[in-house]
């Protein structure tokens, strides 16, 4: 069996759905949560000096979506064709174009400007890309794409609750209850229900 170590931060964020798809894959790894400190020492070992890190046989790999694309073709949750593989993609990139527009918000320094984006964004942006959202799960039977489970919704179920602190939205649920339902599926199978019942507890 390969050596698997799977390096991020002691929080869910991007580091998530990797936790989640290698526990439904009943892969024995190391889960790494590195302190600031760690990290200081570690990030200059890291490929592009980011986490998460996936590290195989010493090997390591890159990037929260590739990770979990490999993770998912490995572990039988890709598409049936190059056409779902291709809506998986585009899907979990667009709940990722989401996410990147509340992190300019999320992470600005400048607290005024933080207020006057987010109130922006708040109007003109984020309606419509939840919108836009919860129509393609709805669409998808409770899925994020392909109409069936993939390795997408391990993205989504990992993201959900970062997304719901950068967004600023802690009850996001009760607009787009199919969120939390598409969550709660992932985090209901039974061996990624064991490693999240385990698993140390963390806000976002």
């Amino acid at each position: 069996m390969p050596k698997v170590v799977f390096y991020y931060f002691p929080v869910k964020a991007l580091g998530e759905s990797a936790r989640l798809l290698l526990a439904y894959g009943g892969e024995e790894f190391e889960d790494k949560r590195l302190s600031p400190e760690e990290w200081k020492e570690f990030k200059p070992k890291t490929p592009f000096g980011q986490m998460p890190v996936l590290e195989i046989d010493g090997k390591q790999y890159a990037q929260s979506v590739p990770i979990a694309r490999y993770l998912g073709r490995k572990y039988g949750l890709a598409g049936d064709d190059i056409e779902q593989d291709f809506e998986i993609d585009q899907n979990v990139e667009f709940l990722m174009d989401i996410r990147s527009k509340a992190a300019l918000v999320h992470y600005d320094p400048d607290n005024e400007a933080k207020a006057k984006r987010h109130e922006e964004f708040c109007k003109t942006l984020y309606p419509s890309m939840l919108d836009q959202l919860n129509k393609l799960i709805i669409k998808n039977n409770g899925h994020i794409a392909a109409g069936k489970l993939t390795w997408g919704d391990f993205v989504f179920a990992g993201v959900y609750d970062y997304l719901k602190l950068m967004l600023q939205m802690p009850h996001l649920d009760t607009k787009y209850p199919g969120f939390k339902k598409l969550q709660d599926t992932v985090l209901s199978i039974p061996k990624v229900k064991a490693y999240n019942d385990a698993a140390p507890k963390t806000d976002f």
